[in-house]
């Protein structure tokens, strides 16, 4: 045998010898954070911790056992984890609850059972262990320990303990757990992993919500029709128990959230995307759809959904966000307010100018090439695949482009040069492919 590198042959021997005993010990007293086969996780067979047959290929298996199919925020409820192989002799496992769409948010923490088979561990997002599970603890896990494996106990094995769901209504959650089915020879192989995951849905409780009559809109407009992918508006009662707009940690993977304190929406059947939630109103992205035509939207709360409300859906529905006197929220290149002077109290403006190259900030403006999924956080300034008209005055405008903004979700800016119209407030116009935005959006014009 060749020695290790920089060591004699026997001392390297030595070394892995010594080794092995002690991180087959460490196994036995639980896994380290990150291996129960969740979004971003491995299990112990994919680590290299344990070797048998392939995930789920023996012919036994782990199953999650919950008090109720659904869950109260903030209640604990008993969860059961069992294992079982006829052929193994020695148990463990790890489990993690998880919320957010994506299924990488944690969702509340776990009370250890009293019989000491069972333990919670915590680790930062990079999955290193935190031990007392601080402030910044990222992932909660529950997982067996040394006197949880019960070696020579032949057949199965059951682990219970408490599960506390968040204080808030987080949509569903879900468990994901993997566990070991040993052979008890103290070594890492012959032994087999199992998965499994188990839902749970909020329990219904508080105020029906409730949509109101053409309560579903354009978000710059405030008008429908609504198109995929824009910014849209509904109003209504017990939209939501709180008020507030996402926080930067539900962006998830440059996605925005599709639910808020308990609070979800569909459009078509398909989740939108939140930024603003309050008990009257709330504002959203909404989805991706190749449909036309009405289509239902249901706001959902702690449970309760509200009844359907139909809004049309279009393919583009062209709007300019507003600023005080329905003039059009523009910008010179450099992003200067153009707007005329007085709007904001305390603020110098200056009207756009004849000639000026502005940027017009709208919604509603359809696909862009490369496409940009719903509620993404834009990256470069995809453009739209279809020119845009623009009149000012009824004078069309020379146009440059339309592009989604980065840095933002559905927003896009519309370029183009102001035309010689005289002083004033103009009414402003954009047209893609036979549908125009709003007639009454203004503006201001005056010559340097």
């Amino acid at each position: 045998m060749t020695s290790l590198p920089g060591k004699r042959g026997a001392a390297g021997i030595a070394a892995i010898t010594v080794a092995v005993p002690l991180l087959l010990l460490a196994f036995s007293s639980g896994p380290d954070p990150g291996h129960t086969g969740a979004p971003g996780e491995r299990t112990c067979a994919l680590a290299g911790c344990h070797t048998g047959t392939a995930v789920n290929g023996g012919p036994g298996s782990v199953r999650i056992t919950t008090a109720s199919a659904d869950y109260t925020p903030g209640q604990r409820q008993r969860i059961t984890v069992t294992v079982s192989d006829p052929n193994q002799r020695r148990w463990g496992f790890q489990l993690t609850a998880r919320s957010g769409g994506d299924f990488r948010t944690q969702a509340g923490s776990f009370t250890p059972g009293a019989d000491r088979f069972t333990q919670e561990i915590c680790s930062d997002q990079n999955f290193r262990e935190l031990p007392g599970c601080p402030a910044a603890t990222v992932f909660r896990y529950i997982e067996h320990t040394s006197q949880g494996t019960r070696s020579g106990t032949a057949g199965s094995a059951a682990f219970e303990f408490e599960w506390t769901p968040p204080a808030t209504d987080v949509g569903p959650v879900r468990l994901f757990v993997a566990a070991n089915a040993a052979n008890g020879d103290g070594s890492i192989s012959g032994d087999r992993i199992y998965t499994a995951t188990a839902e749970l849905t909020p329990a219904a409780s508080g105020p029906r919500p409730a949509i109101s009559s053409g309560g579903v809109q354009n978000g710059a407009s405030f008008a429908p029709p609504i198109a995929p992918n824009s910014w849209i508006t509904i109003t209504g009662t017990n939209l939501a128990v709180t008020e507030r707009v996402n926080r930067a940690d539900e962006i998830v993977n440059g996605r925005r959230p599709t639910s808020m304190d308990g609070v979800s929406v569909t459009v078509n059947g398909k989740p939108a995307y939140f930024f603003f939630i309050s008990p009257g109103q709330l504002n959203l992205v909404s989805p991706d759809d190749d449909a036309t035509g009405p289509v239902p939207v249901v706001v959902t709360v702690n449970g309760r959904a509200s009844e359907p409300a139909t809004v049309q859906l279009a393919r583009y529905s062209p709007a300019f966000f507003l600023w005080p006197g329905k003039q059009v929220v523009a910008t010179s290149q450099n992003f200067e307010l153009r707007v005329k002077n007085g709007t904001f109290p305390g603020a110098t403006t200056i009207p756009a100018a004849p000639g000026e190259v502005i940027i017009l900030w709208g919604t509603g403006f359809g696909p862009t090439d490369p496409a940009v999924p719903a509620g993404q956080v834009v990256t470069g300034a995809p453009l739209v695949r279809t020119p845009v008209r623009v009149r000012v005055g009824g004078v069309e405008a020379e146009y440059f482009a339309t592009a989604l903004a980065p840095g933002f979700t559905a927003l896009y800016q519309v370029a183009i040069r102001i035309p010689d119209v005289p002083n004033g407030d103009h009414p402003v116009v954009a047209e893609i492919e036979g549908v125009s935005s709003p007639a009454d959006a203004v503006i201001a014009v005056q010559r340097r």
